[in-house]
């Protein structure tokens, strides 16, 4: 559920292209794109603010949205067999929400706001426009996001992560 702000957040892309060109992490989202191509991929996407605490994605959920991390951090998390919680971090310039925009299956993980942030969302309808009429852009973005993926799964810790 998005929260009015007491104060309004200005959203621009590049916001996101600086959180992605700082984040030198294993954890990072690096699609290779264009200036023209991160303004392009801006105007399919929706922004998003959220505030401390708020739930972003709900483990069990059929959504699919990808979600790409501007500011602030969103902490994963799900309860096991034995009630352990299991948890990751990511912060800006990753993704959250790559499981379920892949497999299709419901949502693996709880993901909620760890700090005001600003998100980027990209929903499956619009990827599906995206990938319609502008291929390349949507071809780097699955290729940034198998690698995303890919990294997380060697990285035990970092499994959690995949939502």
């Amino acid at each position: 559920m998005n929260v009015p702000l007491r104060t309004p957040i200005k959203f621009d892309v590049q916001g996101l292209v600086q959180a992605i060109a700082h984040n030198h992490s294993g954890d990072n989202f690096a699609p290779s794109f264009t200036p023209l191509q991160w303004e392009l991929l801006g105007s399919y996407m929706q922004p998003l603010a959220l505030i401390q605490g708020q739930v972003l994605i709900e483990k069990n959920a059929n959504d699919r949205t990808l979600y790409l991390i501007e500011t602030g951090g969103v902490t994963v998390h799900y309860e096991d067999g034995k009630g352990r919680v299991r948890m990751a971090v990511v912060g800006p310039g990753s993704a959250v929400g790559e499981g379920a925009f892949f497999t299709r299956l419901p949502r693996q993980a709880t993901v909620q706001a760890a700090s005001p942030s600003k998100v980027w969302c990209l929903t499956p309808i619009r990827f599906t426009e995206l990938t319609n009429r502008h291929p390349a852009v949507a071809l780097e973005i699955a290729m940034a996001l198998g690698s995303l993926v890919s990294h997380r799964l060697v990285n035990k810790p970092k499994r959690v992560a995949v939502t």
